[in-house]
This record gives C-alpha cells, sequence and structure tokens, in this order.
C-alpha cells in the first residue's frame, strides 16, 4: 500500500471500539485497543452496506477478513460455506464499519463477463432532459475505480469459461473497456475481490445445492480461502434474543432444533437445512403469532415446512414435539 496515499482525506483509520460484539467459542471479547483499522472517511456513500447494530462478529472470521482487507497480497477471497451461515453479511457488516462502499452481484448460470464491465445505454442526467446513449458501468468497473469491495455471491453457479475473464484483474491488471472507446481502469489500491459459494469451487458431490458448477483450477488459484460455519448454539441463541427477546424462554429449544436438522442434512437423511436465515425467520413469524396456539409449528411452517417433502416435514415435526417437550403445542405467551 502507498503510504503517502493514505496521507489522504479519503481515508482514515477506525480504532477497535468499532467491533464491538465481537465472540470467541461462545465468549465475549474485546479487541485490542492498540489495533488501527484502516477504511474510509466519508460515512455518507450510498454504496456503503446498512449498518446493524446487534450483529455478532465471530473472531475467526472477523481476524480473516480484516486481514484480507488490510493486505491482500495479490489475493481474491473466496468465502465458503452452507446456505445462510453468514458469508456475505459478515463482509457486508465490516465493510459498514469501515465505510467501505460495496458492489455486489449474485451470479447464476446465464451469467455472462459483460454484467461485470458495463455497456452502452439510452440515459438522462437529469429528469426531462433527452436521452443519450451512454456508458454506464458496471459493479466491477466501479469497484476497480473508486476502491470498492466487489461480492460476487453464489459464484460456483457460474460458467467457468465467463468467469476466466476475472483472471487478469485478479493478478492486478488494469481493466480494459474495449466497448467505451478502450478505456483502461487501474486498480484502485483500496479495491478488492470477494466471492462467496456453497461449495469451494470444486463441484457438489452431494447433490444439495442444484446448479453448482465445477471452476476452473487456474481460476481458483487465485484465492485464498475462508470456511464460514453456523454460529456457536450459544451466540445463535444471544442473536434470537436480540431479534426477539419475547421468545427468550423457547430459543435455547429452536437453536436446538436446528442444529438437529443441520447434522441430519450433512448426513444425507434429510434434502433441507435450517440456516441461521430460517432460524431467525422461524422466531419472528412465531413471535409475531405468540398469543396462538400452535404458534411455533405455526412459524416453523411459513418459514421451513411448507419447501419440505411430506415426510420430511413430518419428521422435522416428530423432532420437534421431542426437543420441545409440552411447550410445542403452548402459546408463546403462557410461558
Amino acid at each position: 500500500m502507498n503510504e503517502n496515499l493514505l496521507l489522504s482525506p479519503e481515508f482514515q483509520y477506525f480504532g477497535a471500539d468499532v467491533f464491538t460484539n465481537v465472540y470467541d467459542g461462545g465468549r465475549h471479547i474485546k479487541m485490542p485497543q492498540s489495533i488501527r483499522i484502516l477504511g474510509f472517511s466519508n460515512a455518507e456513500d450510498p454504496a456503503i452496506p446498512q449498518r446493524h447494530e446487534n450483529y455478532i462478529f465471530r473472531r475467526e472470521v472477523l481476524r480473516d477478513l480484516l486481514g484480507f482487507l488490510r493486505k491482500p497480497n495479490n489475493d481474491a477471497l473466496f468465502i465458503t460455506g452452507p446456505t445462510g451461515s453468514g458469508k456475505t453479511s459478515s463482509v457486508c457488516e465490516v465493510c459498514a464499519r469501515l465505510n467501505w462502499p460495496v458492489q455486489q452481484l449474485t451470479l447464476n448460470s446465464r451469467f455472462e463477463f459483460s454484467q461485470l464491465t458495463g455497456h452502452f445505454t439510452f440515459s438522462s442526467q437529469k429528469p426531462g432532459e433527452a436521452p443519450q446513449m451512454r456508458f454506464q458501468y458496471g459493479p466491477l468497473a466501479v469497484a476497480m475505480k473508486y476502491g470498492h469491495v466487489l461480492i460476487l455471491n453464489e459464484i460456483d453457479l457460474a460458467d467457468a469459461g465467463e468467469l476466466a475473464g476475472l483472471n487478469d484483474i485478479l493478478e492486478g491488471r488494469p481493466l480494459v473497456l474495449t466497448e467505451n472507446a478502450a478505456e483502461v481502469i487501474t486498480p484502485h489500491p483500496m479495491f478488492r475481490v470477494i466471492a462467496t459459494a456453497n461449495s469451494s469451487g470444486n463441484g457438489d458431490a452431494t447433490g444439495r445445492y442444484v446448479g453448482v458448477q465445477l471452476q476452473n483450477l487456474a481460476f481458483l488459484d487465485r484465492f485464498r480461502y475462508l470456511r464460514v460455519n453456523y454460529q456457536d448454539p450459544k451466540i445463535e441463541e444471544e442473536l434470537l434474543g436480540l431479534v426477539v427477546p419475547t421468545m427468550k424462554p423457547v430459543l435455547g429449544a429452536m437453536v436446538r432444533l436446528a442444529n438437529e436438522v443441520r447434522q441430519l442434512f450433512a448426513e444425507g437423511r434429510l434434502s433441507l437445512t435450517l440456516s441461521t436465515r430460517t432460524l431467525v425467520r422461524w422466531a419472528q413469524i412465531a413471535n409475531d403469532f405468540r398469543n396462538s396456539p400452535n404458534s411455533l409449528e405455526y412459524g416453523l411452517e411459513r418459514a421451513l415446512l411448507i419447501r419440505a417433502e411430506p415426510e420430511e416435514s413430518e419428521a422435522i415435526v416428530s423432532l420437534c414435539r421431542t426437543v420441545f417437550g409440552d411447550t410445542w403445542s403452548q402459546e408463546i405467551s403462557s410461558r
């Protein structure tokens, strides 16, 4: 990193106090006060992700993310993990606290490299003006130009041939926009590339994630890797308590049920899992209908069971009766 560049008013250093909810193995820890974390000084950029004050960071994930953002050493970062485990949210919450703008794109089997670079379109600079043909920069071009973090979600769903267009960029070379009079965009020193996926780029031998494709080895070789699993049960319960504090008496059982379902999914005995995202959704719906009979089952049906096969749904409900006992069919408000 050019030290003279860091003297620019565009950047600033943040102290450890920007990360307050940091946990290590279920135990709350404080970040060392000596830590100085580089970020941006402008807190009003619309590309900065929304900050959630109750977000809980995992020490090992936060450590790797901050290490990568500070000094990528010409690497990109590949974050892998099960669905709903917090791969993208962990990056966005870090960037939100550092005022680091983010460009995001979720890839799919029809992804084309031009979606990242940009294209010509008819547009007006102001309402009421006649539209003119202008070049609209894509998320990659914007991120390279201004030093944003580019997040490529579900990267393992994209065709390996299209992703090969990123190889030179990941090597630190400029982006040449041949469509825009061969404009050359030199990568900003703060430009970072982060990919997220359910696989590690080597395909999905389990068959649980439909559409996952095998990626090119030369492309994967340009990444460092980070695995993000589900939160520690104690942390997950605390997170639910922050979201729906009125349901604290049953949150422990909800987390236990979620981990039972995840284990059955990992063993191949269920075709779907109960992610943290789904767990929060279940708690919120059950809380909204907490004065109704069977509010827990009502919430779980709308968060998960309706999309399950009938026999799997029945198996999960049976598991719920075992985990919750008599409280499964009671009103939450009466607990």
